[in-house]
Order: C-alpha cells, then sequence, then structure tokens
C-alpha cells in the first residue's frame, strides 16, 4: 500500500511586494514543506513569491506540482522542471486542480488572484464542501485589512461567526509549519 505525501496548496503573488519579508517567507515555506516531506502545490509560476516558494521547496527536494491556465504561461512563466506541471484551459480549471490534489492550503502575500483563490476555498468551506485547513500566513500584518474585513462581514450580519474560525491567522512560516503538522499529522 502506497503511503500519502501530505500536499499544501499554496497561493501567494506572481510578483515580490514592497517589503523584502515577503520573499524571505515564500523562502521559508518552500524549505519548510521540504523538511516536512510535504508536496508543494501551486501555480506553476517561476516569477514572484510563486517562484520563489517552488525554488526553494525544489532545491530542499520537496516534491512540486504546479497548475497553469495555458493563456498565462508566458505571464507567469510556466515553471516546467516541476515534478508534476498541469496546464489547464482556464483559470476555474486551476483553482479546482489545485484545491483538489492538496490537503491543506496556506496564502501567502498576493494580490487580486490570490484573494480570489482564498474566498474560494473560504466559500467551499462555508458551504460544507470540505475541511481543509485554510492558513492566512499574516507577514508583518499584510493580512490585518482583509481580517478586519471579515471580521466586519460578520458584524454586519453577512456570515455567522463560524466563518471566522475556518481561517487560521499565523505570523510566520515557524507558527504555518505547526498548524500544518497538527493539522496534518
Amino acid at each position: 500500500m502506497t503511503q500519502h505525501t501530505a500536499s499544501v496548496c499554496v497561493y501567494c503573488g506572481s510578483r515580490f511586494g514592497t517589503d523584502p519579508a515577503y520573499r524571505n517567507a515564500a523562502t521559508d515555506l518552500g524549505s519548510a514543506l521540504a523538511a516536512n516531506g510535504w508536496r508543494l502545490v501551486y501555480g506553476a509560476g517561476d516569477v514572484g513569491l510563486m517562484g520563489t516558494v517552488a525554488v526553494a521547496a525544489q532545491i530542499d527536494g520537496a516534491q512540486t506540482f504546479g497548475v497553469i491556465p495555458e493563456h498565462l504561461m508566458k505571464w507567469e512563466v510556466g515553471k516546467r522542471d516541476l515534478t508534476t506541471f498541469g496546464v489547464t484551459e482556464n483559470m476555474h480549471e486551476r483553482k479546482k486542480v489545485m484545491f483538489m490534489n492538496s490537503d491543506a492550503v496556506v496564502v501567502l502575500p498576493g494580490g487580486a488572484g490570490s484573494l480570489d483563490e482564498f474566498f474560494e476555498v473560504l466559500t467551499w468551506r462555508q458551504l460544507g464542501l470540505h475541511a481543509k485547513p485554510i492558513l492566512l500566513l499574516n507577514v508583518n500584518g499584510f493580512w490585518d485589512p482583509l481580517i478586519a474585513l471579515l471580521d466586519h462581514v460578520v458584524d454586519q450580519g453577512f456570515a455567522e461567526d463560524s466563518i471566522l474560525d475556518f481561517v487560521t491567522v499565523v505570523s510566520d512560516v515557524d507558527q504555518a509549519i505547526t498548524a500544518l503538522r497538527a493539522a496534518l499529522s
């Protein structure tokens, strides 16, 4: 019988952002996934934080599974030297394949695409479609406005308090790894 390798889906920016701490967190996360024997599942880009987390994971020996839609191959520079590299027709299919091939989700700093991915898995969790852990890696308070928005949505009666329990906010990679170990064991 084959043992299951836990897979962690990482959503993050195709840019580096303005704070060097974002890139450092991406590097540390990729290395930590490898150190724990977990497979990285991500958007297959070789740019920004996406490329950073993948390279770090690869250097330290992690399996990598990248999924990219055809129309982003040039823009996000599809990273073809991954353990598994998949090309989809569109963004919807990309998100589904990434999610279905993961056991947990970690969201590093990113832009509209990362927010889209986060809200989709959060919505699916709210609807009872999965019970996978969702972690916001709140590097230097990057996600503070998003956390405040989620609180506001609850305060204004558009979601139950339980939606806040579906997201674990961690401030650094060490906390993320501790939370993932507890969830994936």
